[in-house]
């Protein structure tokens, strides 16, 4: 078998790419499909939608650390691949593993979302918001395992070259979720009119259209389905799961980390008044739907720097990681100026900017668009860096630079500035971009010293086949 060869600067450019943007798409998709959870809500009233998005935020925040746990199984993909492609055992039990551990996981998450409602009387929610709250959430956490499993799938998938499937899958589940949203919140095509309950058993159905989705595709592509992932699920690897709990621990946490800042900006920006809470989650939202795009690029940086990490490349592990960083940087300048050059358009997507009753909203999201735009390079090069660090397996030190850098010049800045001086919202913001800024250039830092600090291999490593093509 041939050595794994390392791809010219265009090459790696072009397999990044191509691995990145089906990822990406995928990523914008999934956001579309929790917009259409909020405007199908939306039309039952303040109280249901303000319910749910209490109950979201706990959900949320735990399908993201467990996704990101589970996540950890796409670096192990790429490393087997890297070393001794196609890698089918490898491969095979790494998945396997995974999948236990979205089971374990998923059910441990039910349990940390019943704690939803001592949460809501502990904050002083309202008794009605609570009610409903609770009645939704009892439903949505049975999404949960399903979800697990699917995002599981979804890395294998992308690490095996058909990264598209997660785009066309995830774009389907969009159309499921509006569908089954229409008929079981308000009785539409013979279904009951459930309400609030009835978004729920919405997201229950997708997210088992989504998941089965993933087995139909695995089951008919030829090359995914040489790997088996599904025989002898039975039989454990108990060394490979805890490597992938290993590695995928200190991921969870920084997931967490990070999160956890912009919850509680939310509370901090609520203290200065709703106009300032509706202008900040306005722009937020911008934001966050242009990080989608680096977010998606740090995937494919992961398995791309990866497989040269199994191959102990430490040329095609630079220039991977150097081509992610330069595609999620120019884009996210691209998103920098047009929240600068554009403001109002981009406004439009949420709101409309021109109304009066929008006047204070629009006023105070203007103020952060140009604070959003200041940091969507450091965000970038935060997200790129810690994917191109996950390609090596170095999980645990990024982790801390993570809730270093968040928690401490990032949230202690935002507590000082918005409350401290007469910047309020603005000092908020500032503290964001702190925090982020500390985290890219420390992410940064870490990854040009890669070889100086023992993160890359070296030695041959086994005979390898030729390296997975992406499209």
């Amino acid at each position: 078998m041939a050595p794994l060869a390392t791809p010219s600067w265009a090459g790696e450019f072009r397999s990044t790419a191509l691995l990145a943007l089906p990822l990406a798409l995928a990523n914008l998709l999934q956001m579309l499909t929790y917009a259409i959870d909020v405007i199908f809500i939306a039309r039952l009233g303040e109280e249901p939608l303000a319910a749910s998005a209490l109950a979201v935020s706990l959900f949320g925040l735990v399908l993201w650390a467990f996704t990101a746990l589970t996540g950890a199984v796409a670096p192990l993909i790429a490393e087997a691949l890297g070393a001794r492609a196609p890698a089918l055992r490898p491969v095979r039990r790494s998945v396997r593993m995974a999948l236990w551990l979205s089971v374990v996981t998923g059910i441990v998450g039910m349990g940390l979302c019943l704690l939803l409602e001592p949460l809501m009387r502990l904050t002083g929610q309202q008794e009605a918001i609570i009610l409903l709250a609770r009645e939704y959430n009892y439903v949505i956490i049975f999404s949960l395992v399903p979800m697990l499993l699917a995002a599981t799938l979804r890395n294998f998938v992308s690490a095996l070259g058909r990264p598209i499937f997660a785009t066309a899958i995830t774009a389907a589940g969009v159309g499921v979720n509006a569908l089954a949203n229409y008929a079981f919140i308000f009785g539409n095509f013979g279904a009951p009119e459930l309400g609030l309950r009835g978004a729920a058993v919405a997201t229950i159905i997708t997210s088992l259209f989504t998941l089965a989705a993933y087995i139909i595709a695995i089951r008919l592509d030829p090359r995914l389905h040489r790997y088996r992932i599904f025989g002898r699920w039975w039989s454990p690897d108990w060394a490979r799961f805890a490597q992938i709990v290993r590695i995928g621990t200190p991921i969870a946490l920084t997931v967490t980390a990070e999160a956890g800042i912009f919850g509680a900006a939310a509370f901090l920006m609520g203290r200065f008044g709703a106009a300032e809470l509706a202008g900040h989650t306005v722009a937020l939202q911008l934001a966050a739907l242009a990080f989608q795009v680096p977010f998606g690029v740090s995937q494919a940086s992961t398995i791309r720097v990866g497989y040269f990490h199994g191959a102990r490349d430490p040329v095609g592990i630079k220039r991977a990681g150097a081509v992610a960083l330069v595609i999620g940087t120019g884009f996210m300048g691209f998103t920098a100026s047009a929240m600068v050059l554009a403001p109002y358009a981009l406004l439009s997507i949420y709101v409309d900017p021109y109304a009066a009753k929008n006047a204070a909203l629009v006023g105070f999201a203007l103020q952060y668009l140009v604070l959003a735009a200041a940091f969507q390079l450091v965000d970038g090069v935060q997200a790129v860096a810690a994917g191109n660090l996950r390609g090596l397996q170095d999980t645990r030190m990024p982790m801390w630079i993570a809730i270093f850098s968040y928690w401490v010049p990032g949230f202690g800045s935002a507590i000082v500035l918005g409350f401290f001086t007469p910047l309020e919202g603005t000092g908020v913001w500032i503290g964001l971009a702190t925090g982020l800024s500390f985290a890219a250039v420390l992410l940064l830092w870490r990854w040009v010293r890669r070889e100086r600090l023992g993160l890359v291999r070296t030695g041959e490593p086994p005979a390898v086949r030729a390296l997975p093509q992406h499209g």
